[in-house]
């Protein structure tokens, strides 16, 4: 299966994930914003102008957004969905919130922007955080059978025996997420799946975190990729 691989820390090469996918993937596309100013956490007007640039063209449906602080790619990849889409969100935190500067796209509220501006977006389910729903029920996806869903999936839903992330982490396990999707691609046609949820080196990262990320990585392609 191809993957899109966004490279703004070194997490993925120091995990060993990006290399691992380069033998494992049919293609790999790996975009390097490593140079890349204005685009931690807050995604200024010249780093969304070059980042969208580079999104120009066909895209694999599999991609990998490297730590939660880019989560804001998911707007990114999300706007350019041609057809009316449902937004599926797996995530620890409901990423609505205001920005702090306003106008400028962020990790923490590009849901709202999604929201607001997003004209073929039909609606947004967001699993994991307080007030939010638990689980992607049946009754939801029997309702839209068949219909076009993006599905976005931040690790730091799980807890820390199956991710490593730098924000504050869930209860979820592996396999309650696998069941997630695997309900979403039997019955419904996933456009694409994003994820994120990395942990760099520069932001404390130890070789299990690495280790641990790695394996949970894998595991996540191997399962989506049979499911595609």
């Amino acid at each position: 299966m191809n993957s899109l691989v966004f490279s703004f820390s070194e997490a993925y090469g120091k995990e060993g994930f990006l290399q691992w996918l380069q033998k494992e993937a049919d293609a790999v596309r790996n975009l390097d914003f490593r140079e890349l100013e204005g685009c931690c956490c807050y995604c200024d007007e010249s780093a969304r102008e070059a980042i969208e640039k580079a999104l120009e063209g066909p895209l694999p449906p599999l991609r990998w957004l490297d730590s939660g602080d880019y989560h804001y790619l998911s707007y990114l990849l999300a706007q350019r969905q041609q057809e009316s889409f449902h937004l599926v969100l797996l995530d620890n935190h409901p990423d609505n919130q205001e920005p702090a500067f306003g106008g400028v796209l962020s990790c923490g509220g590009w849901v709202k922007e999604a929201r607001e501006r997003l004209e073929n977006l039909r609606d947004i389910l967001t699993v994991g955080p307080e007030g939010c729903e638990r689980t992607v029920s049946a009754r939801w996806v029997e309702a839209r059978r068949g219909e076009k869903v993006y599905v976005s999936l931040d690790k730091d839903i799980m807890r820390r025996e199956y991710a490593r992330t730098d924000w504050s982490q869930g209860e979820y396990g592996l396999e309650e997420v696998k069941r997630m999707l695997a309900l979403l691609m039997e019955n419904m046609e996933v456009v694409a799946v994003d994820i994120c949820g990395e942990m760099a080196p520069s932001k404390g990262a130890t070789g299990e975190d690495l280790r641990i990320n790695l394996e949970t990585n894998k595991e996540l392609y191997r399962f989506i990729s049979n499911r595609f």
